[in-house]
């Protein structure tokens, strides 16, 4: 039983000015209140040459196996069934007086095996013993 027949309902609502004005006095003492530091370090000026810069030998060789077998050496297309014209090509890629590159077979998913292992003899005919696959990360 509801006694208050004479009384209506009050709306309750917040009053956000007070709870405002509190967070701004906030904001305001901490801007006046924070130091702001300069971070010292040293002024070095390094010397200049007027040596032309020596060109980056690329110490990699990436090869390309498509899901059809043919075989790409750093975008250009080989004879993938010839292994001699494999052989030959790997060795048009090695730089020279540098350390051997490092061969990066990245075949497709649905290559053939037989491609792969067809480039990796290759790559041992040819001399260069660091052979790596390349692989996506999965999703």
């Amino acid at each position: 039983m509801d006694f208050r027949r004479g009384r209506g309902k009050e709306e309750l609502e917040i009053n956000l000015i007070p709870l405002i004005d509190v967070l701004l006095v906030i904001i305001i003492f901490l801007m006046l209140t924070t130091t702001y530091s300069k971070f010292s370090g040293l002024e070095i000026n390094l010397p200049t040459s007027d040596a032309p810069a020596s060109p980056d030998q690329p110490n990699e060789i990436n090869v390309a196996i498509t899901a059809n077998g043919d075989v790409m050496i750093n975008h250009t297309a080989v004879s993938a069934h010839d292994m001699n014209s494999l052989v030959a090509a790997l060795q048009r890629q090695i730089p020279e007086g540098g350390k051997s590159p490092i061969v990066i077979i990245d075949g497709d998913a649905k290559a053939n095996f037989q491609s792969v292992f067809d480039v990796m003899q290759a790559a041992q005919k040819a001399g260069l013993p660091n052979v790596s696959f390349a692989a996506q990360a999965q999703k």
